[in-house]
């Protein structure tokens, strides 16, 4: 039986759509259908049920799977074996990372840039995205969320802590009411999610602050949150990691606007094999240690304005 296509139905498998397993392989999602075709052939039964959403296992395939799996540790296991392989240049192919928006983009894309030139082989998709990514519905490869997943065959592990707080606007807050407890956020505006597109109750802060009559502007988007404070459009709670570092804005009621979320990272256990995964997922973990002062920084900026 020909590996190659083996190799294809273990792809199509764990991703879901010819597209996905396609630009995991490195070929025409043409070639992914003709190989699939021809496995079929030789199995005299279909592998796949073929639905609008993608591909799903039949009874056969997944009969199939667990031996096709197996081969694949046995192959890896005598390259990993071999002089070559010894040699070879590091990871390759492509591991697609999914994140939250201002961690992926303030935090993970410049290191993740460092890991590409690190191993020229080895291809990143940066996922950063306002929204929860899946593991199960195969939507990236390993995944950087605010919830610890609860099911699923997966590898969890928590990533790091990091901090909120509330910000203003340098000028904005020196033409309002000064702010020295919780009463005086009533005189201010603010800004914040979308109460009904928010994709988890994690990023639910200012109620516990102050319950605004309305608010200014609300984004699905921190970073639009983050350019409107930045306008001097009200108050809102951001990323110590992205508010820290900019001159123009400071913390407001620092001893208590303060908020503690956790990264938790995780990915499929069928994958964790797998060198490429094994390198990204170790780097990310490294970067989470080298940020640990910017995602949860010492309280040095505590001057409320």
């Amino acid at each position: 039986m020909d590996w190659d296509n083996l190799r294809y139905f273990l792809e199509l498998a764990r991703t879901g759509t010819l597209a996905a397993a396609a630009r995991r392989t490195g070929v025409d999602h043409t070639t992914v259908a003709r190989r699939i075709q021809a496995l079929e052939k030789q199995m005299a039964a279909p592998l796949f049920a073929r639905e609008a959403a993608g591909h799903r296992l039949t009874e056969t395939g997944r009969q199939l799977l667990p031996a096709v799996e197996a081969m694949e540790a046995a192959v890896l296991g005598v390259e990993r074996a071999s002089p070559a392989h010894a040699s070879a240049a590091g990871p390759s192919g492509l591991v697609r990372v999914g994140a939250t928006e201002g961690f992926g983009t303030e935090v993970l894309a410049p290191h993740l840039a460092r890991l590409t030139q690190r191993h020229p082989h080895l291809s990143i998709d940066l996922l950063a995205l306002p929204r929860m990514l899946h593991l199960s519905r195969r939507e990236a490869d390993i995944v950087i969320s605010l919830e610890r997943p609860k099911r699923g065959s997966v590898i969890v592990t928590k990533l790091a802590d990091y901090t909120l707080c509330l910000y203003g606007q340098r000028e904005y807050l020196a033409r309002r009411p000064l702010v020295q407890q919780r009463e005086d956020l009533r005189h201010h505006d603010f800004i914040s999610y979308v109460d009904d597109l928010l994709f988890t109750k994690e990023l639910q802060f200012i109620d516990q602050l102050y319950p605004p009559e309305r608010f200014a502007l609300r984004s699905t988007s921190i970073t639009a949150q983050y350019q409107a404070v930045r306008a001097g459009a009200g108050l809102a709670v951001l990323p110590a990691f992205l508010a820290d570092r900019d001159p123009i804005l400071t913390r407001v009621l620092p001893q208590e606007a303060v908020f503690t979320r956790t990264f938790w990272m995780s990915m499929p256990a069928e994958a964790k094999h797998l060198a490429r995964m094994q390198a990204v997922w170790g780097f990310l973990k490294e970067t989470a240690r080298e940020e640990a002062n910017q995602l949860v920084p010492n309280p040095a900026r505590q001057t409320s304005a």
